[in-house]
């Protein structure tokens, strides 16, 4: 099932409503491992945000998730699960998450999901997980792993 999910989004999920991004987030967090961090690159509007909702649900976490914009972090736990919400988009350079304590936030299990990544480039893992938020045609957005 990991394989699955992982190969249709190498090749790139075109969804029509942000139900359906919920849902391929929610297949996407059954098959991530504790500890996964995902980059979530693309522009204003293009699914990140909604992403990450489903990715909460797909974790058992049961709380509203609203972008974090002007608080830059945001937790969200629920089924003895920690996500770790960040819009970097405000921030430069990965030392302004450590300066926010990130680490700190980081109770196993856990996983991260980075909007704006290119603004803390150099606080990312080497293997998070680079997803490309883009609108497509009518309306849709696609999804691909990179």
């Amino acid at each position: 099932m990991a394989s699955s999910i992982l190969a249709e989004l190498r090749a790139g999920v075109v969804t029509a409503s942000a139900s359906e991004t919920q849902a391929v987030a929610a297949r996407l967090a059954a098959a991530l491992s504790p500890g996964s961090v995902l980059a979530l690159h693309g522009d204003l509007g293009a699914g990140k945000t909604t992403f990450v909702q489903g990715l909460a649900r797909g974790l058992g976490i049961q709380e509203s998730v609203t972008s974090p914009t002007f608080a830059i972090l945001a937790l969200h736990r629920g089924a003895g699960r920690t996500l770790v919400h960040v819009d970097a988009y405000r921030i430069e350079g990965g030392r302004a998450l450590e300066d926010l304590m990130i680490d700190d936030f980081l109770v196993p299990p856990w996983w991260v999901a980075v909007e704006w990544p290119s603004k803390v480039a150099d606080w990312l893992p080497a293997d998070a997980l680079h997803l490309e938020f883009s609108h497509a045609p009518d309306r849709r957005h696609a999804i691909r792993l990179r």
